[in-house]
């Protein structure tokens, strides 16, 4: 079974161990893996034991777990000398992939190599899922742990079984990887973050040099570029920003409706966030072979203006030849609470109507970096605006 001699593929592994004391070190109760096809994702072939530990006092305190994990089962089952060449065979000079395996279950199989004096298997490359999501998909599923990220995409509970739980890293993974397409594809309809305001920070919690960008690439060869910050991806909310300039049509999507956008000053913090995002942006877009005018996010030294200014885009959607907005709107009147306004359909003149240049608004916004017709840049789309009344 696993000892083909095609080495290309990932083996997704996972290790249940007993719960590491003070004192004691931690056994492993149970190997699994499974070999998937690099280029569809597709589970091959599989394997699974439980495990004895050469240390039996570790198991003295086990006590029976839901997922069928108890001493009786654990010491009728073979040591890992016994499983020793499967689990090298399985492993040897292959991809490596799992849930926090570079920190957990990859030293854990190297010292048990080691405990029985032979050389433990080396990987051809590993993918731990752990960092590599924290860094694209960003903490919208609260600690990244697999039990949550499960939870976040309704994929049930997690046994803390080996095969259950890399059968879960993988559609996990997958779910991820769809999202983060779509997101990238359809920028106007998608959004980076569905958790509301929770995840949107102010200029003046930005630290400039934990700004960074990098790219992604997507189906056909096309990239995108990822600003983020902390490992997390760069969202901004700014509250009392002045309308200069209210609601214009003059510019349109893809599918030909009105990119409805208008301009508020900017503070100096957010000039200076935004700078620096575009000088990272634009030097990765050069980089990687961008011709194209790149356009500053801040408008300055315009003559007629008296401040630098920044232009904020209300999000569209079309469906069939019914086009409307999604970006929340609320209104707030002095010091009542922010109500969500709702509308009657694509009606610009109401949105006209509110916002009037000198009224004040709180904008939660993306960054959006956008390369097109010889013109790249950054956008900054609103997810959430509440239009303070005059």
């Amino acid at each position: 079974m696993f000892s083909s001699s095609d080495r290309s593929q990932i083996v997704v592994f996972d290790v249940e161990t007993t719960v590491p004391r003070p004192g004691q070190g931690v056994g492993i109760l149970e190997f699994g893996a499974i070999l998937v096809c690099p280029r569809t994702l597709v589970e091959l072939e599989s394997y699974s034991t439980l495990l004895q530990p050469l240390d039996l006092t570790l198991i003295s305190t086990l006590s029976d777990r839901s997922n069928g994990i108890n001493k009786d089962a654990i010491i009728s089952s073979p040591t890992f000398s016994q499983i020793a060449d499967k689990v090298y065979d399985i492993l040897q000079g292959r991809i490596w992939a799992g849930h926090n395996i570079l920190r957990f279950d990859c030293p854990l199989i190297r010292e048990a190599f080691v405990e029985i004096n032979r050389p433990p298997p080396e990987p051809k490359d590993t993918i731990d899922t752990l960092p590599l999501l924290t860094q694209r998909f960003g903490r919208r599923a609260g600690d990244m742990k697999m039990a949550t990220l499960a939870d976040y995409f309704g994929l049930g509970d997690q046994t803390h079984r080996s095969l259950d739980d890399v059968r879960m890293n993988l559609e996990v993974l997958k779910y991820c990887a769809t999202v983060l397409f779509l997101e990238s594809s359809f920028p106007d309809i998608f959004w980076v973050s569905p958790n509301g305001s929770a995840d949107f920070i102010d200029p003046d919690e930005v630290s400039i040099p934990s700004i960074n960008v990098s790219l992604t690439r997507f189906y056909h060869g096309t990239q995108t570029i990822h600003i983020m910050h902390n490992d997390m991806t760069l969202q901004l909310c700014c509250s009392h920003l002045k309308v200069r300039f209210g609601i214009s049509t003059k510019f349109v999507d893809y599918a030909g409706s009105p990119r409805l956008n208008f301009v508020v000053d900017a503070t100096p913090n957010l000039c200076q966030v935004l700078d620096a995002c575009d000088s990272l942006a634009q030097r990765l877009s050069v980089d990687s072979g961008s011709s194209s005018e790149w356009r500053p996010l801040v408008t300055r030294n315009a003559g007629f203006l008296s401040s630098p200014t920044v232009r904020l885009n209300i999000r569209t959607v079309t469906d069939g030849s019914v086009t409307k907005w999604v970006t929340e709107i609320h209104g707030k009147e002095f010091s009542t609470s922010p109500q969500k306004l709702v509308f009657s359909g694509l009606d610009i003149a109401e949105l006209e109507a509110l916002f009037t240049p000198g009224t004040y608004v709180d904008a939660y916004f993306c960054l959006y970096p956008y390369d097109y017709k010889q013109n790249a840049g950054i956008r900054l789309v609103a997810k959430k605006l509440i239009v303070h009344s005059n």
